[in-house]
């Protein structure tokens, strides 16, 4: 299989869509000691992940994240 497909413009568009999706909902959430709740490793890992099983929207990645990555 050829990877740059993975790295075409549009699966570069739907990376950031999902980043941002995620970010939006958990990236400023914080612990009680101010540290963060959820890992910004994760979040991107999970972004990588939605766009190499080849999802074509970020439709869905929210109840992904929270059963894989949470």
């Amino acid at each position: 299989m050829n990877s740059d497909w993975l790295n075409s413009p549009e699966r570069m568009v739907l990376k950031e869509q999902c980043l941002s999706v995620l970010l939006r909902k958990y990236g400023s959430d914080l612990k009680e000691d101010g540290s963060p709740k959820f890992s910004t490793q994760s979040i991107y890992e999970c972004a990588h992940d939605w766009v190499s099983q080849g999802n074509p929207g970020p439709d869905g990645i929210v109840s992904y994240y929270e059963s894989y990555y949470c």
